[in-house]
């Protein structure tokens, strides 16, 4: 893969060129800022039920801080490799750029209350309901549904035409839109993986993007590319950033003690080649007392040691990377010092945090209202002339109009009204159809 077709500027479905100030992933950006899909973000549960009286993370919050952790890891890579690909100062600019853009836009498929609303729009036709719908589509539409994918959806949602509005959705570059697909292939070829990034709908737009941005495809007989090189990047944000900032969330509800979110972060810390951090964090600890201000403090450092690392994992395998053959993530390569410390994080945050009783909660109320909905939609949609079906689609915004009158459309059309709600819209909604009062 080379640089000037991986930066490539193409627009799907976008023929006309803009005269602007902004650079065209300048205006990547501005789109998916300035988009309802990302305001909607605000009111999506990230880990912890919304609104409460802590100021938890939400999907808007998590996408701007993987946003900024994005742009530093790759303003990092691009000095470090610098002196080896001198070229790569002319881009340095568009790629910090995509590479922020990405990571802004790589939640906004998620359905409400988060992987749960994920896991129940799949149950609803694995074994639910949606279950008498397989006999009604083709088998590679029926994995899509049954292994419903945000990755996919965000995918689909910057880049569909919805009813009513102009071709290409938010019409983003190749550059941006492939460096969002951390997962290059589509359902049916996603084998033993457990996660894809590209329903069957949008697999002409998919090769079009690769295309353009010359990224080669990895097997012959499968739907299987190699990924964009700056997709790297951004999953690494979103891994530092998910794993440390849910532990900070729980220590503001009182979930996990200070002794032990301390613990966790400063174990990523050596006593012998970190001595400057520790002698540092005691300067600190002189002047602050305030415990949520010290594990503001801890986080920030260790974000910034985390960013060092994935850094040097990207410039040593950067030739891997760049010819297709680097397989995992980057945070799979952290030294292991840090990859020890991050693992054992990683089981705290699964026994203590994943399964504290206020996400379980959480997660079942998900599932009650997603799957509620959808089985009232889904029904309505396939047999819209009956009375109470034609009261419920009235409620249906005209963008979610389905194109086609085929079974997965239809079934796509729900999913797009449903997986754009926010978690407070749907709960109004699902109280509002069974008759409860707040």
């Amino acid at each position: 893969m080379i640089w000037p077709a991986l930066l490539s500027t193409h627009r799907y479905a976008s023929p006309h060129k803009s005269v602007d100030i902004r650079s065209s992933f300048q205006r990547d950006y501005d789109r998916i800022i300035f988009s309802s899909a990302f305001r909607r973000m605000q009111n999506k549960t990230q880990v912890f039920p919304l609104p409460g009286s802590q100021m938890v993370h939400n999907r808007l919050t998590h996408s701007l801080e993987v946003a900024s952790v994005g742009r530093s890891i790759a303003c990092r890579v691009v000095q470090k490799l610098t002196p080896l690909h001198p070229e790569l100062v002319d881009h340095q600019s568009d790629i910090e750029t995509i590479v922020t853009t990405a990571c802004l836009a790589h939640d906004l498929g998620n359905p409400p209350f988060g992987h749960s609303g994920e896991d129940t729009i799949s149950s609803f036709f694995k074994d639910g309901a949606g279950k008498v719908f397989q006999n009604q589509v083709q088998p590679a539409q029926w994995t899509d549904l049954v292994s419903f994918e945000g990755n996919a959806n965000a995918f689909r949602l910057l880049t569909h035409q919805f009813y009513g509005r102009r071709p290409g959705g938010l019409s983003l570059t190749a550059a941006t839109l492939a460096t969002l697909v951390k997962y290059p292939y589509p359902s049916f070829d996603k084998g033993k993986r457990k996660k894809y990034n590209v329903f069957c709908s949008e697999i002409p737009v998919f090769e079009e993007v690769m295309r353009e941005c010359g990224i080669p495809r990895m097997d012959t007989e499968h739907l299987v590319y190699a990924r964009h090189p700056l997709s790297y990047m951004m999953e690494a944000s979103d891994d530092i950033c998910y794993l440390i900032l849910d532990m900070e969330d729980a220590h503001k509800r009182s979930i996990v003690s200070t002794e032990a979110i301390e613990k966790a972060f400063l174990s990523f810390f050596d006593s012998k080649s970190d001595k400057g951090f520790f002698q540092h964090k005691e300067e600190v600890y002189r002047e602050v007392s305030d415990e949520n201000e010290r594990m503001a403090f801890l986080r920030a450092a260790l974000i910034n040691k985390l960013v060092n690392c994935v850094s040097d994992v990207y410039v040593t395998h950067y030739e891997e990377i760049m010819d297709g053959s680097f397989t995992g993530s980057l945070i799979n390569y952290l030294p292991d010092y840090e990859e020890k410390a991050l693992n054992e994080c990683r089981d705290y945050s699964v026994k203590h945090i994943y399964r504290h009783p206020s996400v379980v909660k959480i997660e079942l109320t998900g599932f009650n209202v997603v799957g509620t909905l959808l089985e009232e939609f889904t029904a309505a949609i396939m047999e819209p002339g009956k009375t109470y079906h034609k009261k419920l689609l009235s409620l249906v915004p005209e963008q979610f109009k389905p194109w086609n009158d085929d079974a997965y459309s239809k079934i796509q059309s729900v999913l797009d009204f449903i997986s754009n709600m926010t978690d407070l819209y749907a709960v109004r909604l699902y109280k509002d159809l069974r008759g409860i009062e707040n």
